[in-house]
């Protein structure tokens, strides 16, 4: 494989990584904010949404470096 493929996949998954940082951060910080977090009533769904696309780039990203280990 040409190093620009193991290049670029390693800036995806920095990408994917820092994505799911800023989206998961922001929808805790949000969630505090707004007093849904740490209230009595169940979050909104906006919450459980943010969190569940935080997540996916998280998993993303690490199927991203699997994908690049594996193009070694």
């Amino acid at each position: 494989m040409p190093q620009i493929f193991k290049v670029l996949a390693t800036i995806a998954a920095w990408l994917l990584f820092i994505f799911a940082l800023i989206i998961g951060f922001s929808i805790f910080i949000q969630g505090i904010i707004i007093g849904e977090l740490f209230g009595s009533e169940i979050p909104s769904m906006e919450l459980w949404a943010g969190s569940a696309v935080a997540l996916a780039f998280g998993v993303g990203s690490v199927v991203v470096m699997i994908l690049r280990k594996k193009m070694e």
